[in-house]
Order: C-alpha cells, then structure tokens, then sequence
C-alpha cells in the first residue's frame, strides 16, 4: 500500500489538528464547522451504562469490576503481582543514547484464566468521541495494571467485542481476538461477523493494527499501512511512541509501552522496530494498537510510563487491565 503524501506523522497529531481546526472554523465555515465538531468533539453515547448493558447481555446480576474484592493473597512490589488468577512482571528498557535514545516498558504477563483480561469504556459507556485517561478508566475498575487499547470511540467501523459482548459489528481491517481458550489471533474483519466469533469463543477484539508478525517473523509492508480511511486519521509512519500486545503462548502476553518524541528521553520507534521489538520478547504473533498521546502504562496506582517526556496523559476511550 503506498501512504499518502505530505501526511502528520501519527493519528494523534491529527486528532489535535482537526479538533483546533474544527474550533477556528466555527467563525466562518457553518455547516462545516458543525459537521467537524460533531465528528471529532461532540460525544456520541450509544450505551449510557456498559456495566448494566454487559449484565444483560450475558444474564448475569450488573456488577462492576470495581466492586469486586480485592485479593487478599496477592503479593505486590514495585514492578511486580502475583496473585491466584496472574502474574505479572513489569521491566524497563532503555537503548541507544543521545537523541537516539529509545525508552519502553514490557509487562510480562501469565494468567491462570483468559478472561482474566478485560477491557473497559471511559465514562462506563460506549460511543464516539468519549474519553477518559487510562488511568482514571484504570481506577474505576479496580485494575492492578492496564495499558490504552484500540481508541475505537475516534472510529464508527470495525468489530468490537469487549468482556465477551458484541458492542459493534462493521468489519472494516485487520483485528485481533482473544478466545477464552487463551489462544489470540490475528483475523480479517470483513471476512467474519461479531455472530461468529462470540461462537468460535472470542472474549475480547481489538481494531487497530496493523499485525506485526507474520509467522514469527517482522511483517512486510507495515511502514505502509494506513490503519483507517476516513479523514482525521491517516498516517503512523516514523518513531513514535507505540503500544503493543505480544502472544507468547496460550495465557502468556506481553504488553510494550514504547515512549517517544522526547529527545534524550525516547525518540519512539518505527513500526518495524516495534515488530523487532516484540520479536526479541518471544512473541509470535504481536499487534499494535493507538499510538502517539494514547500510549499508556498503568500500574499498582500510577504511571509506569512518561507520555509524550511530559507526564501528562491524553484522553482515550478504552483500556486493556487486570483486576486487582
């Protein structure tokens, strides 16, 4: 696929572009004014209450994970969990020096159970254009650890399926299922419904991309691939700062934070260093998700990773976690 020309060099960027846009049109644009506003600002909730719409959907009582108890024998330091349903292990990679220095963060991560990894909507809803930072989705869900998912609320295509409940059912790219057999798998969302993955026993799908392994190896072409069309989201070209989830084996993830646009700090990665990256971790199939801003680590009741070198997390709509 050959990218467009003269393009931001990552979503994010966009996304701030066209908002800023959207505002300083409002004096002389009229109806395009409102129909950016509307596509990139204005919060559109399909599903007020995703706790109650989940309850319903699966016939079980409504409750939240933030109501659930916390592990009483779980053990917990600073870079690590262990409790009876995971394990996680977090560490800190720093390569190169100077200006090429490149800073990321791996959680290694083992569960006695797959659907042990659950997503979670910012506000509890589900929609366009509704955020919440990562840590505060984390927080409201009682989460151990959580990393920024697939920011499907800047989109209106693709399959998500979230804690096993199909919320949206437009098969659009590449995608990426959890089966609660443990198992993850890279699929064609145009070539499946949500139907038929809850069947095959899909837990969890993320719509982002692209994949960045191709039968254990760095896949071609995914310094090209645009991850969507529609206008306010093009390019995810050059070093930036990236997240990834990598499969190792059944029940065994690994999770990258890569931090970038930060010279001295973090430069960020190109997708090709991310898909090297994740290789080196031992993982044979690996996916990346939102970028840029969006790329968020949370742990034990912080940060774990330094958005942007400034500290300061971007809104975004969804999150991967495990509970504590």
């Amino acid at each position: 696929m050959t990218p467009l020309k003269n393009k931001p060099r990552n979503g994010d960027r966009v996304r701030r572009a066209v908002v800023a846009g959207a505002v300083a049109l409002t004096l002389s644009a009229g109806g395009a004014t409102a129909w950016a506003l509307d596509r990139f600002v204005v919060q559109h909730v399909e599903i007020s209450d995703v706790s109650a719409y989940q309850a319903s959907q699966t016939g079980t009582s409504e409750s939240t994970t933030a109501d659930t108890a916390t592990d009483s024998t779980a053990v917990t330091t600073d870079t690590s969990y262990v409790s009876e349903s995971s394990n996680i292990n977090i560490s800190t990679v720093s390569t190169g020096s100077g200006d090429s220095t490149v800073t990321y963060y791996v959680a290694d991560v083992v569960l006695n159970d797959a659907t042990t990894l659950q997503s979670a909507f910012a506000n509890n809803s589900f929609g366009e254009n509704i955020t919440e930072t990562t840590s505060d989705i984390a927080e409201a869900n009682n989460a151990i650890f959580a990393i920024n998912g697939d920011y499907y609320g800047f989109r209106d295509t693709g399959i998500v399926i979230r804690n096993g409940v199909v919320f949206r059912d437009d098969g659009a790219r590449q995608g990426l299922a959890f089966y609660r057999d443990g198992t993850v798998k890279v699929y064609d969302e145009t070539a499946t419904t949500a139907e038929q993955l809850l069947a095959d026993g899909v837990w969890n799908t993320l719509s982002f991309g692209p994949s960045l392994l191709d039968d254990g190896g760095v896949a071609e072409g995914i310094e090209d691939v645009e991850v969507d069309t529609n206008f306010g989201n093009h390019s995810i070209q050059g070093e930036q700062p990236r997240t990834a989830v990598g499969i190792i084996d059944e029940n065994h993830l690994v999770f990258v934070v890569v931090d970038g646009r930060s010279p001295g700090y973090s430069e960020g990665v190109t997708m090709t260093g991310l898909a090297e990256i994740m290789h080196g971790l031992g993982a044979t199939t690996a996916y990346n998700l939102d970028g840029g801003g969006s790329s968020t680590m949370y742990f034990n009741g912080g940060l774990v990773n330094n958005p942007l070198g400034e500290n300061k997390e971007r809104g975004t709509s969804d999150i991967l976690f495990i509970a504590e």
